[in-house]
């Protein structure tokens, strides 16, 4: 059931609320007035879409409507649209709001073109007023924009749409995973890291006015989505640079308000507005009256505006340069906003168009415009609504509308003006006038025949069904060609599907090709994912995104060079393991190494512990290990010479010594390896090396008995021989031979013992 049937003329609302004709529609909620039966006076009710109520995010959008009436509730201040009640009807949530005649900032910025500087400081002073009064009591808005700022029928502002505020206390942006506000109003700190603080609407409420002043907002992007992030990466232009004679305290103060630093900008509105009124005391009577020629709204310079996701219209402007520092500001009472600037009646006039002050025109359909009293109280939604990352529904929309015709410039020659045209011949204008005319027929009925439809469509088959993947602004599309986010930075591209709402899922690889923080791929589903491809949003796929961490790197391992190490001993696959891929060894070059086991690494380049990228050529030269020799022919060589040998061919040498009767002193008796063994570096040889033949000197043993000398010396290794010419009678030596005291060698060079002959008598 469509709002139309729920809620019709005369119908009653919990039995106090007189349903008298609908105002307006927006993405989230249509806006009636209405007649309070109770206390008898006119007010605006709000009521949610019945395609929400009935949506798997009901509970979401109650809550909004929920937050919006506690929200303005809290804060008593004639610049606030006041909230009266909330409920539920028909299991529609609903707001009783304020009722104003009047209409928005945004229809008079589309009449105005530009303002003057009187104007704009009066707005902003207002304006400043409301916050000041919801920051003292921890509210900040986060949806300031000229679609919420209503001027009612006095010319006074009047704030509206507190359905994204939050206290301070709670003020993150992650509770929806989304951003909320309207793209070309949000503070860098929103979009960068979803915070939420009093600062946010001061960088807004800045916006607002270098809008007011320029004729454009100050970034513009001819892709939407990342129109935000000039927000981020660009400081806000100063005045001068697009209203050349602004006088400068304006331009500060304005820069103030719009440094891209929070600690740049004042605390909150209340040390925003006193600073406003210290300026306002020191500008000239001449400064006041400053405005920027402009022809209408159609932008700074006569150049063609753009249409912003927020449905406003914005030429470009020049590079912005660095924002001047206005003089530090102090904290006061607030006050009336109005006292401090001088008078002015060029918004006071007329302006009663019927206009829902809280509507947003990215978010609601295109709605003829009525010559009766209007209302505040619309939602304010556009792209970056609330829920706009969960599939809630949005309308599709346009800007406010066409101009009213007692907006129209009276005639010059004093002639009755017939649509803002001025004498002349009557055939041109008239073609003029019944082109305008038809077109507005056409506009109306088009609106009214699918006004019950659209939104439906739009969530369920529409726009607002799916998702269509921005392009980076860091990134060069060819035509006629798919166009893929290879590339494209990652993290100025995160932000753009923060705001977009897309899922996504980022996952980290290195890349040779590929810097450090670019994408190296992205998927939707098995595809390639490209600029505009639609995700849908009732059967979400999820974005696949593989982020570059740059050439993948290693680290030679510090005990690369220790053969007894793990490293060391097979040093090869320790870099491998490491993650070289570039390796260089040239066998050609391995060396035999005393020391080192072959295989292990005599050098290497660079040195161990050095970090580089995987592919940077790493130099190794291997140990061959102990070199092959062949064992020389030392045996009957002297002691030095076949030390000599040895030591040539790095052999070392153990010496033992040993009698020899044939081997003379000094000389190489035996060797433990044979001549031409083959043996390596190192390698031990054991060699004996002579000491002659062995010697005894011949003890006396005249005297002795027989047997005991002939003991004696067998005993000595020599051999006995008895002699007994006279007979052995006594059996005692007389005599020996050789004599006693003399030196002989116990064998001859054939091993025969020496004989001692022993005489007997």
């Amino acid at each position: 059931m469509s709002e139309a049937a729920q809620a019709p003329e005369g119908r009653m609302i919990e039995g106090r609320y007189r349903i008298v004709r609908q105002i307006a529609q927006g993405g989230m909620a249509t806006v009636y007035e209405a007649h309070d039966e109770r206390l008898e006076r006119t007010v605006a009710v709000k009521v949610m879409h019945t395609q929400l109520a009935q949506g798997p995010h009901r509970d979401q959008f109650i809550e909004r409507f929920k937050r919006e009436a506690r929200s303005a509730a809290q804060i008593a201040n004639p610049h606030i649209v006041q909230v009266y009640d909330a409920g539920e009807f028909e299991g529609l949530a609903y707001l009783v709001m304020e009722y104003v005649h009047g209409v928005n900032l945004r229809q008079e910025m589309q009449r105005q073109g530009t303002f003057t500087v009187r104007e704009t400081l009066r707005v902003v002073a207002e304006t400043l007023d409301g916050l000041a009064a919801a920051h003292r009591v921890d509210v900040v808005h986060r949806d300031i924009k000229p679609e919420n700022i209503m001027l009612n029928d006095r010319g006074h502002v009047q704030i509206t749409d507190f359905g994204l505020a939050k206290a301070t206390s709670q003020a993150t942006l992650s509770s929806t995973g989304m951003l909320l506000g309207t793209a070309a109003y949000l503070p860098p700190e929103t979009i960068e890291r979803n915070e939420a603080l009093p600062q946010g609407d001061l960088y807004a409420v800045g916006i607002m006015a270098w809008e007011m002043l320029a004729g454009t907002v100050p970034f513009i992007s001819d892709n939407p989505v990342t129109l935000v992030f000039k927000h981020v990466h660009e400081d806000v232009p100063s005045l001068e640079t697009v209203c050349p004679g602004i006088h400068p305290h304006v331009a500060q103060f304005i820069a103030h308000l719009t440094a891209r630093a929070i600690d740049a900008r004042p605390a909150d509105a209340t040390e925003a507005l006193d600073e406003l009124r210290r300026m306002s005391s020191t500008l000239p009577l001449d400064a006041w009256g400053y405005r920027l020629p402009t022809a209408g709204a159609t932008g700074v310079n006569g150049a063609a505006p753009q249409t912003t996701p927020n449905g406003a219209t914005e030429p470009p402007v020049t590079a912005p340069p660095a924002p001047p520092m206005p003089p530090a500001p102090r904290k006061t009472g607030s006050g009336a906003a109005t006292s401090d600037i001088p008078p002015t009646t060029a918004m006071d006039q007329g302006a009663t168009q019927v206009l829902d002050p809280m509507r947003d025109t990215a978010g609601t359909q295109v709605l003829p415009r009525t010559s009766a009293p209007g209302v505040a109280g619309a939602d304010g939604d556009d792209f970056l609504a609330d829920f706009a990352a969960d599939g809630s529904p949005r309308t599709g929309g346009a800007d406010a509308g066409p101009i009213p015709a007692h907006h129209a410039a009276p005639a010059s020659d004093g002639r009755k003006a017939t649509d803002g045209v001025t004498g002349g011949p009557a055939a041109k204008p008239r073609r003029t006038v019944n082109k305008a005319a038809v077109i507005a027929v056409v506009v109306t009925l088009v609106v009214a025949l699918t006004a019950g439809g659209t939104g439906a469509w739009w969530y369920y088959l529409g726009p607002g069904s799916y998702w269509a993947l921005p392009k980076p602004d860091d990134i060069t599309c060819t035509q006629g060609k798919a166009c893929t986010l290879d590339d494209a930075v990652w993290k100025r591209y995160e932000s753009t599907l923060k705001v977009t709402g897309i899922p996504y899922k980022a996952v980290t690889d290195y890349s040779d090709t590929v810097a450090e923080g670019a994408i190296i791929a992205a998927r939707v589903g098995g595809a390639d994912a490209t600029v505009d491809m639609h995700i849908s949003k009732r059967h979400p796929s999820t974005l696949q995104v593989t982020v570059s961490k740059g050439v993948k790197t290693a680290t030679i391992p510090a005990d690369i060079l220790d053969a007894s190490s793990g490293n060391g001993k097979a040093p090869l696959d320790a870099l491998k393991a490491a993650g070289f891929t570039n390796v260089k060894h040239d066998e050609s070059k391995d060396e035999y190494s005393m020391t080192l086991p072959e295989g292990a690494a005599l050098s290497i380049s660079p040195d161990p512990g050095t970090t580089l990228k995987h592919n940077d050529e790493v130099t190794v030269t291997l140990s061959k290990g102990p070199m092959p020799v062949t064992m020389p022919d030392i045996v009957g060589r002297t002691k030095d010479d076949a030390n000599g040998l040895l030591a040539d061919l790095k052999l070392s040498a153990n010496y033992s010594e040993e009698y020899s009767d044939t081997v003379d002193a000094g000389k190489v008796i035996s060797a433990s390896q044979k001549k031409g063994a083959q043996l390596h570096w190192g390698d031990t040889v054991d060699v004996v090396v002579s000491k002659g033949p062995e010697m005894v000197t011949i003890p006396d043993v005249r005297g002795q008995s027989y047997d005991d000398a002939a003991k004696a010396l067998q005993a000595l290794g020599l051999d006995v021989k008895k002699s007994a010419p006279l007979g052995d009678v006594t059996h005692t030596v007389r005599l020996q031979d050789p004599a006693p005291g003399q030196q002989v060698r116990i064998r001859d060079a054939n091993g025969t013992k020496t004989v001692v002959t022993l005489t007997v008598v």
